[in-house]
Order: C-alpha cells, then structure tokens, then sequence
C-alpha cells in the first residue's frame, strides 16, 4: 500500500525531504561495510527496525514540535537509535558526520539538494507523489554497482575492496589444495623441511637479558623498562620458532612424533602463512616470507640500542607493545619538567628531513618512523593532507616527532584527529587491540569548492595511519 505523507504527517513537505534524506543515510550505512576497514572499523547489522522506528520518530516530532527540531533529531537518530549497535568511538564518529551532513536546513529548503560527491545522483528530489520518487530511484546506479563517491570515499576503496575479495578466493582455493608437492616435483615434505632449515639459519639468537640490565643497571629512566619488557617478549617469541622448526624438522625426518601443534605448522608453511603459535607475542598479517623479514629487522633495532644507546628515530612498528613505548615518552618529560603525566597530551612535528640527515635524538618527545597513510598521501610541497593518487593504496608518511606539551595547549584546529592502527584490521581482538591512538595531521588550505580542508572529508575517506601491512 502506498504511504500518504498527508496523513502520516502535518508537515508533508518537509517529511518527504528529510525522510528520503534519512533512507540515503540507512543506505550508506548498510553498504558501506562492503568497504571492509575503510567502511567500518566494526561491520555492524544495520536492519530496517532501526530505519522504522527513525521514521515514527521523524514523524512524531515534525508533527509535535512547531519549530524545526534538527538538532534533537540528529542526536536521537545518529547517538541514541543507530548509535546504540555502535561500539567503536571512530565509527561513532562517522555517523555523526553523515547525519550533520543529510539532516541539515539546506536538505528542506535547497532544491534538488546535494547528498553527495556524485554530481550526477543521490539528490533530493522536488516534494511529489510516491510515484515521482520511485521513478527518480529507478534512474539510480542498481544495487551494488554505487560508485565510492556516494560514501565520501576515494575511488581506490573500490580497488581494496575488489583485492579482498581476490585474497579470500584464492586463499579458500589454496587451502583446499592436495599436501602431494611443494613445486618443482619435490614432496611436500622435503620442500617444508628445506624451508624451516632456511628460516632456522635466519632466525637472530635470543638476548642476554642479564646483561643487558647489568649495562644499563644506572640507567633510571622509563625507556629502560621499555627495552627491557621488549626483549623479554621477543625472546620469547625467538625461542618458541626456533624450537618449532627444530621439532618440525626431527618429526619429518622421523626422529620424533609430529604433534598437532607441528602439524599446523606444517600446513601454514605450506602455504606461506604464519602459524599462529608465532604470533603471540604480536599480531601481523604479513606472509611467513615477509613475517620472518619483519621480525629480523625488529631484533635489529633492539640489538642497535643494547649496544649503542636508544636510536634517534624510533621505529614504532618494531615495539611490541606501542602504547607502552608512548607512555614511556611521556613519563620522561613529565619526570623532567615535574608535572603530573594525565596532563601532557601530544603535539605531531611532521619532519622534512629524513633519517639519515636526523643527527642527533628530538630535544622533546621522540621521532618515530614507520608509519603508512590508508586512504590518504602526505603533500611533500605544501606539507598537508592530500587526495591519494590513482592505485596508490598505501603511502609512506615522513618523520614525525612526537613532543609531549600541556593538554591545555593541543592544537586542534585545521587538523584532521588520524587514526593509527597496528595492522591493517582495525577491529582488533580483545587480545590485540589494533588501535594505539589519533594523530593530528595538518589539512590541506581551504579551497572555493572544496571539503578536503574540513576533517568530515577525511572521516568519509576512513583515512588513517597504519604501523605494518599485509605485506
């Protein structure tokens, strides 16, 4: 039956404009998630019940209140009704700035109001029957087929989105291979076993922690129990692969019983993956061939500060616990300026020079290296945000110095809150939480037609900044 919006509202007018603005949010909401991470942090269920009871809403105020009540419906749609299945405070974010930017003045009072990038759909059509509407819906790109500006989102989220889909085909592919050769007519054993010895022979030899605290036993300050916590945890993770590959390969060749636990092992070297035993201490997404790469180039950051003293630019990915390496900054220049550490915040010095010109460490805070900009690329020239290049997924981001100053004195304005992860699932596990913290970027200067220069724009974009890849 079709709905008459005289009798379901005594503002007929208005409700069609806002109601068709509150189906295009639903809409956006629901199919965002096809973006994975640059959708939502969490995929969450969206269902028509949450579109419902908005509607009754909508209808109840416009027909109880006599002035327009924007903002209590904003708040009561975006916080409280969608708002409620929410559970990230980024995502909760996103919805906040989709909803100030559909439920605005300009949606009733501005003809064929803009509701997107796409300059050629997602309009609000002229109030008229229901028959006008479902004829301007049919001339809309069909289901599935919305192009990435109807989101906010950069055309390359297309791209991620499609190289996904190609990874989870090819690896239910991969598992559903036979374990009879691992190439170039070798079993799979003899190609497993010649694998773990060569991973064996890279594996670097676990640190002598006494030592290292007799070295640095006058050594007071907060970064020596980050270096310390770190080597503890990377000889654990050391220890536990080199005693997998020794055991994988006496079980091959029939010295010892092979275990379950070998057995995975055995089938994620296979196929170039991590066994998940290596990846307690912490998690990445990388191949086994990049992983143990990763891991070698970690142990050498520590090895290079056990023996010459901390570095002057830290490579945050090397930590395993990043936030720990964080509070230890903080906890140094709250020590030397004798101020409680609750009331330092963050000021981010982005760097022009690079590592090799750094002589000498940050007078405050530290440098840290090692980040990678999602959705997003560093301006070299006018030293700000900017719109990523076609196919350009990923971008390394420079230098940037962490100096620890006054809560009271963090500078918020013209800058976008970044988000960093620790790999690329921003989820995370309860285990392994994926976010340490935001970091403020400068925003590109404002231009006449323009939203890169508002933070909405970037929020849109999913743009963050992560410590590792896939990769």
């Amino acid at each position: 039956k079709k709905p008459q919006a005289d009798a379901l509202c005594n503002k007929p007018t208005l409700y069609k404009s806002l109601l068709f603005a509150l189906t295009f949010f639903h809409s956006v909401l629901v199919e965002r998630k096809k973006f994975l991470t640059l959708g939502w942090n969490v995929p969450y269920a969206f269902n028509d019940s949450d579109f419902l009871v908005c509607d009754n809403l909508l209808r109840y105020y416009l027909n109880e209140q006599d002035e327009m009540p924007l903002e209590a419906l904003k708040y009561l749609i975006a916080q409280a009704l969608y708002g409620g299945r929410v559970t990230d405070e980024i995502d909760r974010r996103l919805l906040g700035v989709y909803i100030k930017q559909y439920f605005t003045m300009n949606t009733i009072n501005v003809k064929n109001f803009q509701l997107s990038q796409d300059k050629t759909h997602y309009r609000v059509p002229v109030s008229g029957k229901y028959e006008s509407y479902t004829n301007y819906i049919s001339t809309l790109p069909p289901p599935g087929a919305d192009p990435p500006e109807a989101f906010g989102q950069h055309p390359n989220a297309d791209i991620t989105m499609q190289q996904e889909g190609a990874k989870l085909l090819l690896d239910t592919v991969m598992s559903l291979q036979p374990r009879d050769s691992g190439g170039s007519g070798e079993s799979s054993e003899e190609f497993v076993l010649k694998l773990a010895k060569q991973l064996e022979e890279r594996v670097p030899p676990v640190f002598n922690r006494e030592n290292i605290e007799k070295k640095f036993e006058h050594d007071q300050t907060p970064l020596k129990t980050v270096l310390l916590q770190e080597v503890e945890r990377y000889n654990v993770i050391l220890a536990k692969v080199d005693k997998s590959l020794k055991d994988l390969q006496d079980g091959i060749k029939g010295l010892i019983v092979i275990s379950s636990e070998l057995e995975i092992v055995f089938d994620c070297m296979m196929q170039n993956k991590v066994p998940p035993a290596w990846k307690s201490g912490y998690y990445s997404l990388k191949p086994l061939s990049s992983w143990m790469t990763d891991l070698i180039a970690r142990i050498k950051q520590l090895a290079t500060w056990v023996a010459k003293g901390p570095p002057k630019v830290f490579w945050l990915s090397g930590f395993t616990f990043p936030n720990g390496f964080l509070t230890a900054v903080l906890q140094t220049s709250a020590r030397a300026n004798g101020v409680p550490i609750d009331s330092l915040g963050w000021d981010f010095i982005v760097q022009k020079e690079d590592e090799k010109a750094i002589a000498a460490p940050a007078r405050e805070g530290a440098y840290i290296k090692g980040f990678y900009l999602e959705g997003a690329q560093w301006d070299l020239e006018n030293w700000c945000l900017e719109e990523p290049m076609p196919m350009q997924l990923y971008s390394d981001m420079p230098i940037i110095n962490f100096k620890p100053i006054d809560q009271k004195k963090v500078r918020e304005k013209g800058t976008y809150a970044c988000p960093c992860y620790r790999y690329p699932i921003r989820t995370g596990t309860r285990e392994n939480p994926s976010y340490v913290l935001s970091i403020r970027l400068q925003l590109p200067p404002a231009g006449e037609g323009s939203s890169k220069s508002t933070p909405d724009f970037w929020i849109k974009r999913g743009t963050a900044l992560l410590l590792s890849l896939a990769t």
